[in-house]
């Protein structure tokens, strides 16, 4: 069932011209430089240190590493991230 909905969401996405990232439920990154990142459409922290960002998404993990992490804003889907980043890398689960 799962397979059918993501062809479906797939074909109207394309089909419709409708943002991937809404209709397939994908996170939005954005940054700026390497010391701002702006994360939506996650679905959760599992961790976070100093050096550290691990968020949930739909499929697998989001993490990001760096030095000095702060968070400065986080709503229930959305999150703001100041330090230097050094990498960011999807965990497919």
């Amino acid at each position: 069932m799962k397979r059918i909905k993501k062809r479906v969401r797939r074909w109207m996405t394309e089909q419709m011209d409708l943002p991937a990232d809404v209709m397939m439920d994908l996170p939005r990154i954005t940054m700026i430089g390497n010391f701002h990142i702006y994360i939506e459409n996650h679905k959760g922290v599992i961790r976070f240190t100093r050096e550290e960002l691990r968020l949930r998404l739909t499929e697998g993990e989001l993490l990001v590493s760096g030095n000095a992490f702060v968070i400065k804003n986080i709503l229930p889907e959305e999150i703001l991230l100041e330090g230097e980043i050094q990498d960011v890398r999807f965990i497919k689960k």
